[in-house]
């Protein structure tokens, strides 16, 4: 049932957008012959009527459209007919083609101010992190740093820490021989190395068997630090360039604690380096003990980025007991999830987001779903809310068979000084819109995956 009441609430999102263009158009004079409900593949559920525009519901519903006069094959109209979409004023078909994408962001205000008014509170991105408890993990480094339990933890590494697990990106990112070390560490060990070893000339030549070369000490590794995205998890967490090998691996697993090593004929100074620049990351967490605030000593995670302890959070909320902060208060809650799908989308376009993590249409409806039945209709509401700006983002691209497609076509008229060719634009209209089935295809694939392997 559950997952029933979020298929509809995405379905109404659908209904809304297209009803954006539909009413707009009505609104400014132009003539509409059809208007559809869900996407002509399949069976058709409904037909018929309203006035001069036709209606029709398909069984596929996620999706819609509504036509004109220059989408119908036969028509006995001139060509210089006002009923033309393509004749009417540049800047009314502009507003006629962004009107699903308005409709999408007023939806999704009106469902997080019902909610607001609802529950006179709204959730934020950003929670108070606290240590609940010091249990210090094998291998790792906390009890030194003058941590406490009820310390408010502020930053790691300069970045703001909002949410509980960001403590734990930041442990995994920064663990200890994590077999990775930048450019700059290595070129510094090697110096080193070859003041320490003045005979060695040949870096990546072997070292005799039985040679007997004088190691340093060793040095943390620069601390990491990570953007607001990577700590959302909704950009990936770059390795260091250079990955050890296998040798490499060992030869640093067998050098600790050592001031000497004896060369097994392998071994170059190059292995070396890189196998002593491969160390430990420091943590520096600013944390807020009472009215203080404290950087404390470094922190050091283990070997598999455990730090060892407990910690929880209090979500920020934005209270909304009035008319004024139910306005503003769900204003603010629209804009921290518009930005982050423009974060998203910005680093989906630039690879920084493999493919096979992308959820669609069904991971949405079942997390809805799960929400629903957990949290409450009112959490499914707020969902529904987030899912209508990332219809009306993902619509703004300048994608032919998107809105923001048409919007692009109808930029490139202004500029040339007349329309771009029909069939030329059906013909990239029609290709890009089977990619977008196709991507549709791999989106339902991947939920399918996460849902059987009990990922979402």
């Amino acid at each position: 049932m559950n997952i029933i009441i979020m298929i509809l609430l995405i379905s109404f999102l659908i209904l809304v957008h297209e009803l954006g263009h539909l009413l707009t158009a009505k609104a400014l004079g132009f003539k509409v012959t059809r208007f559809g409900f869900g996407l002509p593949v399949g069976p058709t559920l409904f037909k018929g009527k309203i006035g001069d525009i036709e209606i029709l519901v398909h069984a596929f519903l996620l999706g819609g459209y509504v036509s004109f006069p220059d989408d119908e094959e036969n028509t006995d109209l001139p060509k210089d007919s006002m009923e033309f979409f393509h004749n009417q004023p540049a800047w009314k078909r502009a507003i006629v083609l962004s009107a699903g994408v308005i409709a999408n962001m007023l939806c999704a205000i009106a469902l997080v101010m019902v909610t607001a008014s609802v529950t006179h509170k709204l959730p934020t991105d950003r929670a108070i992190v606290y240590v609940k408890g010091i249990q210090e993990a094998k291998g790792a480094s906390v009890k030194d740093s003058g941590l406490q339990k009820g310390d408010i933890i502020l930053k790691i590494n300069g970045s703001d820490i909002i949410q509980p697990f960001q403590t734990n990106i930041y442990a995994k990112a920064s663990k200890k021989f994590d077999g990775y070390v930048s450019n700059d560490a290595y070129n510094n060990v090697l110096k080193e190395l070859q003041a320490k070893n003045p005979d060695i000339k040949n870096i990546n030549q072997p070292v005799a068997k039985g040679t007997a070369l004088n190691l340093i000490p060793s040095k943390d590794e620069t601390p990491i630090k990570l953007s607001a995205a990577a700590l959302m998890g909704i950009e990936k967490i770059k390795n260091d360039s250079i990955k050890l090998n296998s040798y490499q691996t060992k030869l640093r697993n067998s050098i600790q604690g050592k001031k000497q090593i004896v060369s097994d004929g392998e071994m170059t100074l190059s292995d070396l380096a890189k196998a002593y620049a491969d160390t430990r990351k420091p943590m520096i967490f600013t944390v807020k003990r009472g009215e203080k605030v404290l950087e404390l000593k470094p922190i050091y995670s283990n070997e598999e980025g455990l730090i060892g302890i407990e910690r929880d959070g209090e979500r920020v909320l934005i209270h909304t007991t009035s008319p004024k902060t139910i306005i503003t208060g769900s204003l603010q809650y629209t804009w921290i999830n518009t930005k982050y799908t423009l974060i998203g989308l910005e680093k989906l376009i630039t690879g920084q987001i493999p493919v096979k993590e992308l959820r669609g249409i069904v991971a949405a409806t079942k997390m809805g779903g799960d929400m629903i039945e957990h949290s409450g209709i009112l959490n499914g509401i707020l969902l529904t809310a987030i899912i209508s700006i990332n219809l009306a983002v993902m619509n703004l691209l300048p994608i032919p068979a998107l809105d923001g497609g048409h919007l692009m076509f109808l930029i490139i008229e202004k500029i040339k000084g007349k329309p771009v060719d029909e069939k030329v634009m059906a013909k990239v209209s029609n290709f890009f819109f089977l990619l977008l089935i196709i991507l549709m295809m791999v989106l339902i694939f991947n939920d399918i995956f996460a849902i059987i392997t009990k990922q979402i």
